[in-house]
């Protein structure tokens, strides 16, 4: 019995064995129908489990790099020439951030405030107030069509302006935007077009300026782009005292902004000094400048505390002192004017109020 026990274990065993390979495949078929998804996985570990039996070495996986993010470093800022000459270092009652200042009164040439008046400095676009006064007086029609040119363009390459090579204006817009905006192109043409070109047109800046006894000034181009344009705040008194007499720079200097035709745009130009947007300051006739060499540069003819006055700043530290600058010597004035109001007015009262 025993015997016939242990045949029929073995005929069990083999059926069981026939009976498993033959259901496998059939497995493995309905998994590759119903499961494909984990098919590969499985497989993958399989895989990885015989090769790790046959002491295979494991996949390494490569570490990924960390991305390197690219750092912008910023050019540092080139000092003044105010700066380097040690101008920066003179102190003043009103702490102004300005190395050079002037304040006179224009109808009495009073020197009401001054700071390093005759040092002579790079004046950047201020420069474009003597462009427009040579421009204005020369007669020039307003209304005759400016082009810029490809020539144009590469002249002033770098330098920031929304007027493209073949932008066509009127000699008037283009005197608008050189004296609002401060647009270089704009004032490059003014430059180029006048009678003789270029070289008689600076010129005729230089004769103008000794005209007006501005010994101390130099221009070598129209647009203040060059540090060789210079002058002192002394000078520059006069150049505003000289260009405040003709009301149509007094208006183009001190409108808000204007839109104009720029091939098929419509461009905005904005006055870039932000005072003449202000309700509180009363401004004849501006200009403002800046270059590296120059520093923050603005002058202006304006009425404060009752009087008319003409005010220069140049060399100004920082993007906005120059507007600061103005407001404290503003404050000043109104402080100044009311200490002179003060004595004759408590005259005035002291009758009424006898001891």
């Amino acid at each position: 019995m025993n015997k016939t026990l242990r045949v029929a274990l073995k005929a069990l065993s083999a059926a069981s064995l026939v009976l498993s390979l033959s259901v496998v495949p059939v497995a493995s078929t309905f998994a590759a129908g119903t499961g494909a998804q984990k098919a590969p996985v499985k497989s993958a570990k399989l895989s990885k489990d015989v090769r790790q039996a046959r002491g295979a070495k494991p996949a390494v996986r490569k570490a990924k790099r960390p991305t390197r993010k690219a750092v912008v470093r910023a050019t540092p800022q080139l000092p003044s020439l105010g700066r380097l000459t040690g101008l920066h270092a003179t102190e003043d009652a009103l702490d102004l951030k300005s190395s050079v200042a002037l304040v006179v009164d224009q109808e009495t040439d009073e020197v009401l405030f001054s700071k390093n008046p005759n040092a002579v400095l790079p004046i950047a676009s201020i420069t474009k107030l003597m462009t427009a006064l040579v421009v204005t007086e020369a007669g020039l029609p307003l209304d005759e069509v400016l082009t810029v040119t490809p020539e144009d363009a590469a002249v002033l390459a770098g330098s920031r302006s929304q007027l493209r090579a073949g932008a066509r204006l009127k000699r008037g817009e283009m005197l608008h935007l050189a004296l609002m905006a401060s647009e270089n192109r704009a004032a490059y043409l003014l430059g180029r077009t006048y009678p003789g070109g270029m070289s008689d047109f600076v010129g005729a800046m230089n004769a103008k300026a000794q005209l007006l006894g501005m010994h101390d000034t130099r221009y070598v181009e129209p647009t203040g782009l060059s540090s060789d344009n210079r002058s002192s705040a002394h000078d520059l008194a006069l150049l505003v005292r000289a260009a405040s007499l003709h009301p149509l720079l007094r208006e183009l200097s001190t409108s808000p902004e204007t839109v104009v035709p720029v091939g098929k745009r419509q461009v905005q130009f904005r006055n870039t000094n932000g005072l003449v947007r202000n309700p509180e300051w009363d401004i004849g006739l501006q200009k403002t400048g800046y270059i590296a060499a120059a520093g923050r540069c603005l002058v202006m003819q304006t009425q404060l505390a009752g009087r008319q006055l003409i005010m220069v700043l140049l060399d100004s530290a920082g993007k906005y002192s120059r507007i600061g600058d103005a407001e404290r010597i503003r404050t000043w004035m109104a402080t100044q004017s009311l200490r002179a109001v003060l004595p004759a007015l408590d005259a005035a009262v002291a009758p009424l109020h006898p001891r």
